[in-house]
Formats: structure tokens, C-alpha cells, sequence
């Protein structure tokens, strides 16, 4: 399984959750992970659910330096600006704090199978998309959102 997602904030609004995942089952052709397209979409829906302009801050997860990203990003440069944190930097990745939440909700469970696993995955991620302190706390330990 891979999953895909953005803690997104906007000025005076809840702060929010965007995901997809992608469940890999073996078959032939399937890709394991998110792919380029994957992510690329991900950053449309946010423009769209955001309504405005995009400030992207991404990690260097090796599908996000691919060159089909640079190629979707520059045209894509009136409402989308990118910031690359250093290699490894996940305190600063507020995305981490998110996966984190995540995994506490689903760590302790055995699953029947994938989809159970996957079911069970998004039923954390719609509890956390839903809940926006929770989002808050890892945007304001990365420094991405300020009190006041």
C-alpha cells in the first residue's frame, strides 16, 4: 500500500487532510507506489479544495525529483510554488507528524488481508482529515503555521 498526502492550511480556514492511496495486490503491470500522476493530482485537488494559489513545501522522496514533476510544476507556475526541504529533514515535514497519527490508529490491529488493511487505513486517515487540531499540531511543529 502507498499513500499519498498533503497537510494543507489556508488563512482563516480549518486546516485540511488530502490523500489517495493506492493498494498494490501483485498483479502484473500494477504499480507498487504513487507515481508521478498520483501526486500530481493530489496537488490539483488541493488547488481546487483550497481555491487559491498553492505553496508546496515537499520532502525528497524520490518520485517527487523526477523530471515529470519539473515539468508539470513549471507551467503550472502562476499558481504553484514549490520549496524542497533537505534530504532528510522529517521535523520540518509535516506530513511525518500525519503518518505518524496514522500508524498509532492501526499499529496494534492483525489484519485479515489488504483490503482490510487498507479499509482500516482510510477509516484513520477520514478520522484525522476530519479533525483539524490535530492537523494544526503537526503544521505548527514543522513552523508552517503560527499562533496569533
Amino acid at each position: 500500500m502507498s499513500i499519498a498526502g498533503m497537510a494543507c492550511y489556508k488563512q482563516g480556514e480549518r486546516s485540511r487532510l488530502i490523500y489517495g492511496f493506492r493498494v498494490h495486490r501483485g498483479r502484473k503491470g500494477e504499480p507498487k507506489a504513487s507515481t508521478c500522476l498520483d501526486y500530481q493530482d493530489l496537488i490539483v485537488r488541493a488547488r481546487i479544495r483550497l481555491g487559491g494559489p498553492i505553496v508546496l513545501v515537499r520532502d525528497s522522496l524520490s518520485v517527487h525529483l523526477l523530471p515529470q514533476m519539473k515539468e508539470f510544476i513549471a507551467p503550472n507556475s502562476d499558481w504553484l510554488t514549490v520549496f524542497q526541504l533537505s534530504s532528510y529533514a522529517p521535523d520540518l515535514n509535516p506530513q511525518e507528524g500525519i503518518w505518524a497519527l496514522m500508524k498509532r490508529g492501526v499499529g496494534t490491529f492483525a489484519f485479515i488481508n489488504v483490503d482490510h488493511l487498507a479499509k482500516t487505513v482510510e477509516r484513520r486517515l477520514r478520522k484525522i482529515q476530519y479533525r483539524p487540531h490535530p492537523i494544526d499540531g503537526c503544521l505548527r511543529e514543522a513552523g508552517l503555521i503560527m499562533d496569533g
